[in-house]
């Protein structure tokens, strides 16, 4: 199998949805991000800084310059953002490319088209081609057609295809780039971020929610080199996928153009650009009024805080129903990293990482607690010797996926953040 193959059937791996898991069976894994949720994502970063794309290159690889959307966005309001350069690139064999019409050499007529090789599409400029009084998405198109020297072949190294990310030519690519913005493969989502951190690369990338706590990815959200973005916080969101794609998934339906979408659940986006969402304080009620109205079971009426077996930290299953006057540690779900203010709360760890919850002094479960959960039926594989969070009342449970926070200190007078 080549590089890309694998790179194009590992696409979907993490993802939770068993049309995505066919698809990977059958060789089928190409999604595409649709231009609405690429608008919403982008303007929410222009209303807290207007100038955050201004003069800069954005480099816009894993996606096809034929039909990606990112493209189009990014194309049609080139001098709206005031870039100084857009560069997309494709990979070898791209399924979709030559569907649509900038590049018709690619149609061979009576629905043939040849196999496209992997190319960059750079634009420097975009200007009223046609003579209408506008620059737009039309302008690039008719340019693109008129120049084939704004494409550029990528050619395969020893060790990837062409127009792998990976690969020689799209590194230098990504070396003139000022932000990256794209839908990465998934499953090389740890070796993608990884490739942008060491070079130093602002990003808006999407990616699958469990990322979250992956080893390589969690320690840069914990050192604020990371966070999530500002439009997708929960539920799925809809890809368009190709023609030859076989709609077997949930959700999936067909628009009057005949093109397919498939919805995808547990999808993020991650960025290191500053947007104004991560700085808004999230308003939490005291512990006491927690435990009196809070809408949720597990906390209303009772009378404090379930408390970890083998760690110091109160266990608070709901974002919204943490205590704004407790100051010690606290496990929230991942889902909480939406809401995630640094200003006013800092991580602790990762309860998925067992090397961060041996720094911070998590025990393992220890006999006694095994014992308990086997008694009253818990099953699954877990042992003495693991260092997982467990509670024990109101019965004895494993606890995984948890964040662990607290609150920044505070001064009682002010309320500012002590530095």
């Amino acid at each position: 199998m080549t590089p890309l193959e694998d790179i194009l059937l590992s696409r979907v791996a993490s993802i939770s949805n068993q049309g995505l898991s066919n698809a990977k069976k059958a060789k089928q894994d190409e999604f595409y991000t649709q231009y609405v949720d690429i608008q919403k994502e982008v303007e929410a970063y222009l209303e807290f800084d207007p100038d955050t794309f201004r003069g800069k290159v954005v480099y816009c690889n894993c996606d096809d310059p034929f039909e990606s959307n990112f493209f189009k966005y990014f194309a049609a309001n080139f001098n709206k953002l005031g870039l100084k350069k857009l560069i997309t690139t494709s990979y070898d064999g791209s399924p979709i490319a030559g569907q649509g019409t900038l590049f018709p050499e690619y149609n061979e007529g009576n629905g043939k088209r040849q196999k496209p090789k992997a190319l960059a599409v750079i634009l420097d400029h975009v200007k009223d081609e046609d003579g209408d009084g506008a620059a737009n998405i039309d302008d690039v198109k008719l340019f693109l057609k008129r120049n084939k020297a704004a494409r550029i072949a990528l050619k395969a190294d020893e060790k990837y295809a062409g127009g792998d990310f990976r690969g020689a030519d799209c590194i230098a690519l990504l070396k003139e780039a000022d932000i990256v913005v794209t839908n990465p493969p998934f499953s090389l989502f740890k070796e993608y971020v990884a490739q942008l951190v060491e070079r130093g690369k602002k990003f808006l990338i999407i990616g699958n929610v469990q990322a979250i706590t992956y080893l390589e990815i969690f320690p840069l959200i914990k050192e604020n080199k990371l966070w999530l973005g500002v439009t997708i916080h929960s539920g799925d969101r809809e890809f368009r996928v190709p023609a030859h794609y076989p709609l077997n998934a949930a959700g999936w339906r067909v628009d009057e153009n005949g093109v397919k979408y498939i919805r995808v659940k547990g999808v993020r986006w991650y960025t290191n650009l500053d947007h104004g969402r991560r700085h808004q304080r999230l308003a939490c009620m005291t512990m006491a009024d927690n435990l009196r109205f809070s809408k949720h079971k597990e906390i209303k009426g009772k009378a404090e805080y379930d408390r970890y077996y083998n760690f110091d930290a109160i266990e608070v299953p709901f974002s919204d129903a943490i205590p704004s006057d407790y100051d010690g540690v606290m496990g929230v779900p991942i889902s909480f990293l939406d809401k995630y203010n640094p200003d006013q709360f800092e991580i602790v760890g990762n309860s998925d990482d067992g090397n961060m919850m041996t720094d911070i002094g998590v025990r393992v479960l220890g006999q006694e607690f095994i014992t308990a959960y086997r008694s009253r039926g818990g099953t699954g594989h877990y042992s003495p010797g693991m260092r997982m969070l467990g509670l024990l009342e109101p019965q004895p449970r494993v606890i995984y996926k948890r964040i662990l926070i607290r609150q920044r200190l505070r001064t009682r007078s002010t309320g500012r953040t002590k530095k």
